[in-house]
């Protein structure tokens, strides 16, 4: 699968990948991206059934984690920094697992690897799909249907970022029927059973996990799994910041990141 992606920076610099969440986009770290850029080669990814990527049925973390080894090696790129969030996360993790050998660093954003109660998206597939689509006429109706599901107007914005206009009027970008089918193994946990080597070399990897104060993702329950997972895993807490760290904390965000990557 031909993933669409953006690069950015210098071809002479160590590959830095970022991969979002479900239901976002590469669009959502253009702005951090253009920062890494000064210092890495940055690709800025959509994956399978979002953004400009194509769309397949198939949507789990063994098929996910596999597409991104495939754009390493289709990319030829040595020595990658593997950056993801939320879902994106997760994908890292299970690549990290299936493929210890397959990058330098990893960051893992607000996401541990257990299974989530997934209660509060399928909220928002709801509220998706109650926008009828075929005669939506602008964003404004968009917005208004979907707040009858989804209160955060931050929220709603970075979900209606998926709207894209046609010469009739407007698509989704992402594959929400695939999205919806496949919602509960995006909420699951990173496969760890007898097909996964064992990541012996992952082991002595740095691996940094990165939360936000005032979200639930990451909780003390959890640093066990990650540390069982990860032995030399740390985690670092951005305390102003909920689910969207990078977002709402993008400065201090930075900064974490460029001293984890250069140390």
């Amino acid at each position: 699968m031909k993933l669409n992606y953006k690069e950015l920076g210098s071809s002479n610099a160590q590959p830095l990948l970022i991969l979002h969440g479900v239901f976002g986009s590469l669009d959502n770290w253009l702005t951090l991206g253009r920062q890494f850029a000064e210092h890495y080669q940055v690709f800025l990814i959509d994956q399978r059934n979002h953004g400009r990527s194509p769309h397949h049925v198939e949507m789990d973390y063994i098929v996910l984690a596999n597409d991104l080894q495939i754009f390493i090696e289709e990319h030829q790129l040595k020595n990658p920094l593997l950056i993801g969030h939320s879902m994106g996360g997760k994908v890292v993790m299970q690549y990290a697992l299936s493929y210890p050998n397959g990058f330098d660093k990893m960051i893992v954003v607000d996401i541990a690897p257990r299974e989530y109660n997934i209660s509060h998206h399928e909220n928002i597939l709801s509220g998706l799909k109650a926008i009828d689509i075929d005669t939506l006429k602008n964003r404004g109706d968009a917005d208004t249907k979907l707040g009858e599901y989804v209160d955060e107007e931050g929220t709603r914005m970075f979900l209606l970022k998926n709207l894209a206009r046609t010469k009739d009027g407007f698509e989704w970008k992402m594959n929400l029927p695939v999205l919806e089918k496949s919602i509960h193994k995006i909420g699951g946990a990173v496969t760890t059973n007898k097909q996964i080597p064992t990541s012996v070399e992952a082991n002595e990897k740095e691996i940094l996990f990165i939360d936000g104060g005032e979200s639930r993702y990451i909780q003390e329950k959890d640093i066990p799994m990650i540390k069982k997972l990860f032995p030399n895993a740390k985690v670092h807490t951005i305390e102003e910041a909920g689910h969207w760290v990078h977002a709402q904390a993008p400065e201090e965000f930075f900064k974490v990141v460029m001293n984890f990557l250069a140390n």
